[in-house]
Formats: C-alpha cells, sequence, structure tokens
C-alpha cells in the first residue's frame, strides 16, 4: 500500500480529525513562508523583521511597523488554495474536527472552515489600543502612516501576537484540547521550529500523526506517515 493510499484510509476510517497548520499551508495562495530561501526573513530592510514584528517595536516605532506590516503582512486579496478548500469540506462530512494554525491570513474561514484556532491571531481584526473599538483589515490597509480609531484617536494595533507578546489562553486551551483528544493529527507546511505554537503537537498521543512539509522537521521521527511534497497537491489527491 503506498503512502497515498494509507493516508487515504486514515482519513476514510476516522470521524476525528485534527490539522495543524503552517506558512507552507499558504504560500500556494501567494503569501510568501517567512523562513524559505525566498522568505520575508531573507529580504532586506532597514530593520530584520522579527525586531519589526516586535511589541516594543510596535510601541517605539509605530510608523516604521505599520509601513513593514501593511506593506508585507496584508495580501488582501488572496484565496484560499486547494489545501483550505480540502480541509472545509473534510469538516464538512463530518471528519475534521478542528483547524490549528499560525497563519493570520484568514484563508480557513474563507474557504469554509468553522472550527479554527489561530494561535498567532487575525489581520482580519484589529482594536483600537483605547476604546477597543474594531476595525477590518481594509481600515489598516487604506489608512495614511499610523491607522487611528476614528472614535477616541488612539492608535489602531492589529490582533496579531508580535515577539514579546503571549498567545492568547482560550486559543490555546481550545487548540490543547482539540490535540489532545484527536485520533488523527495532520501536521503540514510548518517547520516545527516556533515556540510555544510547535510545542503543541506534543499533546497527540495516538498512534496516526501525519506530517506534510517540504523539508525535514524536528518532528519526522514520532511520525507515522511524511511526505515531502506541497500541502495542496498531496490534500487535493487524498480529500
Amino acid at each position: 500500500m503506498s503512502h497515498i493510499e494509507k493516508l487515504k484510509k486514515i482519513i476514510d476510517e476516522s470521524d476525528n480529525i485534527v490539522f495543524f497548520g503552517g506558512a507552507g499551508v499558504s504560500t500556494e495562495s501567494g503569501i510568501p513562508d517567512f523562513r524559505s530561501v525566498d522568505g520575508l526573513y531573507n529580504q532586506k530592510y532597514d530593520y530584520p523583521p522579527e525586531e519589526i514584528l516586535s511589541h516594543h517595536f510596535f510601541v517605539n516605532n509605530c510608523k516604521e511597523f505599520y509601513r513593514y506590516y501593511k506593506d508585507k503582512m496584508l495580501a488582501l486579496d488572496v484565496k484560499p488554495n486547494t489545501a483550505h478548500k480540502a480541509l472545509a469540506r473534510l469538516e464538512q462530512m463530518g471528519k475534521l474536527k478542528a483547524v490549528v494554525t499560525q497563519n493570520i491570513d484568514g484563508l480557513h474561514q474563507e474557504a469554509g472552515s468553522k472550527v479554527v484556532y489561530e494561535l498567532h491571531g487575525s489581520v482580519h481584526r484589529n482594536y483600537c489600543t483605547k476604546c477597543h473599538k474594531f476595525f477590518d483589515a481594509h481600515y489598516i490597509k487604506d489608512s495614511k502612516d499610523i491607522p487611528l480609531c476614528d472614535n477616541c484617536g488612539a492608535v489602531v494595533k492589529p490582533d496579531v501576537v508580535l515577539y514579546e507578546e503571549s498567545l492568547e489562553d482560550n486559543t490555546v486551551m481550545g487548540a490543547v484540547n482539540a490535540i489532545r483528544n484527536a485520533d488523527v493529527l495532520i501536521v503540514a507546511g510548518t517547520s516545527l521550529t516556533v515556540y510555544p505554537a510547535a510545542g503543541m503537537i506534543r499533546y497527540y498521543t495516538g498512534d496516526k500523526l501525519v506530517l506534510i512539509n517540504r523539508d525535514e522537521t524536528p518532528m519526522d521521527s514520532l511520525a507515522n506517515l511524511i511526505f515531502h511534497e506541497s500541502v495542496g497537491e498531496l490534500l487535493g489527491k487524498v480529500i
């Protein structure tokens, strides 16, 4: 039996699948991977992306933060790819219980997924730092320099987890519980090097761990099935 046939069998026989995804799930939609050879971390800017996307930089150099953020992080014209659509289909079939994602692009929801734990937040949620009024991503994109609240005039901040900030407790708890209770865990498009998110897959105690990633990961030795290929192409074949 081939690996693809094994994966099909695993999916066919389970109604308790959890999907854990990283940047590689969205690269096929045209969103760059932060750590790939041609990803954002290898491009040249006045400051390293790790510094720009930090809490202290947002507070102390907000104009420069937003110049980078609006240019590189707000890809509002991208669409869900085959992977997003396949996962939404799995959920509709009653097989997929949750998507846990490190991405902030909202493409899983746009594809139709309902239960999505966004570990690092979403570009589509933005709040005034003073009165907490909500603003969508287009308000941020269309603002001049620093987006300010139209109610109280304070700075608006994206609901994304910056470096030096903690993950949101309820999101973490929901993700951990889903992974802990899963029959099948499919991990895809992630190097599994970004913590604390990457450490969450250690809560999985089952024997159907599937890894899909272009490169090797630190967790390969724990996997029951490994695919070094495109997430969308593989899921498109299987689902």
